[in-house]
């Protein structure tokens, strides 16, 4: 293993066909090996995979992250480590392509305003042994409001990217490529959403101070 300068990955990497495959070579394989030690010391999630599936997984997401170096080259300031820096990158990829793989069969479809926004024992406010029965009716009432709300204020475009971010804590990337947009777009429609759904409750006599009260702990 060659033991490189920042200056001479940067040189290497964008050198000669011959010059810049060795460079390439090795720079996937300290990528490999990086993406091996986050995925088995720091994703508990994976535990039950065996060592040879891990090895299988950091393989696959070295090559994507190698790409992904390459495409930021232009963005190395030279603040730390050349590998370092892009360890970070490689990580940043395997966590997002398991993100999108704990989302793959997330669909909007299901997000409609025609059934229930939450099962009834959903929330976790409503109905705990520690409320008395007048409290917990009143919250029980506020959120059957808060989800007429959410079908009558909204469009559906709205109540899906609302429903899926700030209920199912779906990430904006995925809600985003899903609903064919970008972050930027998402951000404005989640914003003008949550504006119209906070005067839409206020007409209705419920101010979000008075809900913040009533379901806090």
């Amino acid at each position: 293993m060659i033991d490189r300068t920042n200056e001479q990955w940067l040189a290497e990497l964008t050198g000669p066909p011959d010059v810049q495959a060795l460079a390439l070579e090795e720079l996937r394989g300290r990528l490999q090996r990086g993406i091996f030690y986050y995925l088995s010391r720091e994703r508990s999630d994976l535990a039950d995979l065996s060592s040879s599936e891990i090895t299988q997984m950091a393989e696959d997401l070295a090559q994507d992250a190698t790409l992904r170096v390459m495409e930021n080259l232009d963005s190395f300031r030279g603040d730390s480590r050349f590998t370092t820096w892009a360890t970070k990158i490689a990580v940043r990829v395997a966590i997002s392509d398991l993100r999108r793989a704990r989302y793959k069969d997330f669909s909007l479809d299901n997000l409609t305003a025609d059934g229930d926004l939450l099962p009834a024992n959903a929330t976790g406010v409503t109905g705990t042994p520690e409320l008395g029965p007048e409290d917990a009716t009143e919250r029980d009432d506020v959120m059957q409001r808060i989800t007429a709300a959410l079908k009558d204020a909204l469009t559906e475009r709205q109540y899906q990217a609302l429903v899926a971010v700030a209920v199912q804590d779906v990430p904006l990337e995925i809600v985003a490529e899903r609903m064919g947009t970008n972050r930027n777009a998402l951000y404005k429609l989640l914003h003008d959403a949550r504006r119209k759904l906070r005067t839409y409750m206020e007409t209705q006599g419920l101010s979000t101070q008075y809900m913040m009260n009533l379901f806090q702990d």
